[in-house]
């Protein structure tokens, strides 16, 4: 790698400081679909493992959403291959939603195979990490969503760094990039990056972003993307302030047997509704189905009570406040 080749430099040395902190013998697998930003990342890994001791693979994560899904998955395995990963995976899952929820339903099946199958591929090894080809762009996009959803500071904190899911960390060592620069260093290691059609199909909302943001940026100026994604490091940090807060004063009662509604009421409400959240999600609330607009349900019970609930929650909860306590259990015969 020479001085002509300044996006390979980019990609190994975000790679490089995601593998600073892997002891020795450690493994480290690149999540690979095929495309310009995993291939990027797939080579520099390749380049950066051998000094730091470590050995690099990487695994494939079939969605079969497309016909052609096993033929693309087993290419991108033969470019790891070629590149000296070992070893290589490729692993099939299954995405039984659509329409709008087919991007999340598909999200979570990719997360939970990579989970899987790098702690299996572990094994043996002191340390195991999956890196993922996020770019700034990427985080520009989730950003963007979150506004057009009026989401709150969390979810505008877009994606963090590090992150560790089911138990394997997941690292995102392109994050500072632009994806011009996943696409150059691909061409600087000669590689023939795939194209998804998925990515040009307006019927997803991620799809719609990017091209809103590329219509912004001729609008505005250019550098909106790497404003957007300053903001959600800038939100994160306030963020995880926030959730540590509100970790510290969640209390210790069980949900079940209610929560003194002085407790919650002498909160700011920024940390109410995160222990709200807390609460509800130890009573047994799935995540992914769990709205603001629930929380905000939730906290008028404490608020503005004149005696309205149950409340019927996600996860066949029941929220209800009998005079200075709330209460929060499963709905009888609820499994």
């Amino acid at each position: 790698m020479g001085a002509g080749h300044p996006s390979q430099a980019d990609c190994r040395r975000g790679v490089r400081a995601a593998l600073a902190g892997l002891p020795a013998g450690s493994l480290a697998l690149a999540a690979v679909s095929g495309g310009a930003d995993s291939l990027a990342l797939a080579a520099a890994l390749a380049a950066e493992a051998p000094a730091h001791d470590v050995t690099a693979g990487a695994i494939i994560v079939d969605h079969q959403l497309q016909e052609e899904s096993a033929d693309v998955a087993l290419l991108a395995a033969q470019h790891c291959a070629d590149l000296g990963l070992a070893p290589v995976a490729v692993v099939p899952t299954l995405v039984t939603a659509s329409g709008e929820g087919l991007e999340a339903a598909a999200r979570e099946a990719r997360y939970a195979a990579l989970a899987e199958t790098a702690a299996a591929m572990g094994e043996g090894h002191p340390a195991h990490l999956v890196l993922l080809g996020h770019t700034r762009d990427d985080q520009a996009e989730q950003v963007l969503l979150g506004l057009a959803r009026g989401s709150g500071a969390r979810s505008l904190a877009g994606m963090a760094v590090l992150v560790v899911r089911e138990g394997t960390p997941f690292a995102r060592p392109l994050l500072h990039l632009p994806r011009a620069t996943t696409r150059r260093a691909c061409e600087e290691w000669g590689l023939m990056p795939w194209e998804d059609p998925m990515n040009s199909d307006r019927a997803h909302a991620r799809v719609r972003a990017r091209q809103a943001l590329a219509g912004l940026e001729g609008d505005l100026g250019p550098g909106l993307a790497e404003a957007l994604a300053r903001s959600a490091d800038l939100l994160r940090d306030d963020a995880d302030l926030l959730d540590d807060l509100a970790a510290q004063a969640t209390p210790d009662d069980d949900p079940a047997d209610g929560v003194a509604v002085a407790d919650l009421g002498d909160l700011a409400p920024a940390l109410r509704s995160r222990v709200w959240r807390r609460l509800l999600l130890r009573a047994g609330a799935p995540a992914g189905d769990l709205t603001a607009g629930h929380v905000a349900a939730c906290d008028r019970l404490v608020t503005d009570w004149h005696g309205q609930g149950p409340l019927h929650l996600p996860g066949d909860l029941r929220v209800r406040r009998d005079r200075d306590r709330v209460h929060i259990a499963r709905a009888p015969g609820g499994q």
